[in-house]
């Protein structure tokens, strides 16, 4: 395995830019590079209950490598402007769009070398395994789950973030090749456009339900506890912006949720109530447990789908016709994927099928067609799987 080469890294200094005059000349630099733009971003998810970023790394041929402290600034639109005409490289884009969208860092044109990656029906996607197949090249994930929102940031920590940026042009110039050579290129562009318009799907109002071990518990009313507890919860977190689990974890919330303890003493005594702020904020859980023990709003055993749709579990006693649409279609379009060599999930987008096969407008290809493009399928992933699914409609009937 070779390791990196700091010969062939285009470095500039590994300094945080973290004043405007720093930043004034970060832009000139990166107007005197040529060719594109490689973004990324740091947050600190597992500290934070913003998904803001605390470091942005920005890597240009010709420019060297821009380490900047997005915090002072607030907005690196002017940044932006500067770099606007480029195609911008990330890797996972959904990851650092939202949070780039926050400082006004908006792609016009960009590459995901991970989409890209999973178009090409590659095994592993992640950068690092990426950058080691096409390159050669062990990257550290090290500092990963680090806290980024701390200040200074240690040199360790700024050499790892810089690596994921100064190879990347590189392996978008890799994947663009495999990219042509597998004829998945007219994909690739179709995906990328559809990236530039991504946003992040609303809360779902229910999210309680992701607590850990929640199917432990058994009644209504325990299950009104835990969404209260992890209602006031989400919005201490919201408040200090910390973690959720860093305030107080699942398993808690579970452990009260089941003992239904009625007053404050009886819920500071329970050992498996712990975390952080189990004790120092517990006027606040108690207050959250009173509402879930006298609430008439108790919730149901199973979320409710946000689109109106059983899960397809269910389907057979309450539309069987569908029920069996979706069991002729469903395995039709990952055999067409696995020829492909795609995942079934970036062909199709699975609810974009369930949603076929629960209520069709039509079950002829060209209807198909139509209710996808409704949906949201790119033009590549109608073409492909709409004739597949009209003829697995044909075999259901």
């Amino acid at each position: 395995m070779a390791a990196v080469d700091a010969r062939r890294v285009e470095r500039g200094d590994l300094d945080v830019i973290d004043t405007h005059e720093e930043l004034a000349a970060a832009i000139t630099r990166l107007r005197d590079g040529h060719g594109p733009i490689a973004i990324d971003t740091e947050r600190a998810s597992g500290f934070r209950y913003s998904d803001r970023a605390y470091l942005v790394q920005i890597f240009r041929r010709g420019s060297g490598t821009l380490l900047i402290d997005p915090i002072p600034f607030g907005s690196l639109a002017d940044l932006a402007a500067a770099i606007q005409d480029e195609q911008w490289i990330l890797h996972a884009a959904t990851q650092d769009l939202p949070c780039m969208r926050e400082i006004d860092l908006i792609p016009n044109n960009l590459f995901d070398t991970e989409l890209a990656s999973r178009l090409l029906g590659k095994d592993r996607v992640g950068l690092g395994a990426v950058v080691e197949e096409l390159l050669g090249i062990e990257l550290a994930k090290a500092h990963s789950a680090d806290d980024w929102s701390v200040r200074p940031l240690p040199a360790s920590w700024l050499a790892y973030a810089a690596l994921d940026v100064e190879l990347l042009i590189d392996v978008r110039d890799r994947l663009a090749e495999e990219l042509i050579d597998a004829g998945k290129d007219g994909w690739a562009k179709e995906e990328f456009e559809h990236l530039l318009g991504f946003r992040p799907k609303p809360h779902d109002p229910e999210r309680w339900r992701r607590i850990s071990r929640l199917s432990s518990l058994r009644s209504p009313r325990q299950l009104a506890v835990a969404r209260e507890l992890w209602l006031a919860r989400d919005d201490y977190a919201r408040e200090t912006d910390t973690a959720p689990g860093r305030i107080i974890p699942d398993r808690a919330i579970v452990a009260a949720a089941q003992a239904l303890p009625r007053t404050l003493n009886k819920l500071a005594a329970l050992k498996t109530f712990t975390g952080k702020e189990s004790r120092t904020q517990i006027d606040r859980w108690g207050a959250a447990i009173r509402r879930g023990l006298t609430t008439e709003e108790l919730p149901q055993r199973t979320a409710r789908s946000g689109n109106g749709i059983p899960h397809p579990k269910g389907w057979a006693n309450k539309r069987p016709e569908a029920d069996a649409r979706f069991k002729a279609a469903r395995p039709a379009v990952a055999d067409t994927a696995e020829q492909l060599h795609v995942p079934t999930d970036n062909l199709l987008t699975p609810a974009y099928l369930r949603q076929v096969c629960w209520e069709p407008v039509g079950t002829d290809a060209e209807s198909i067609s139509q209710q996808l493009a409704n949906l949201g399928a790119r033009q590549w992933q109608i073409d492909i799987t709409a004739p597949v699914i009209a003829e697995a409609f044909v075999e259901a009937a």
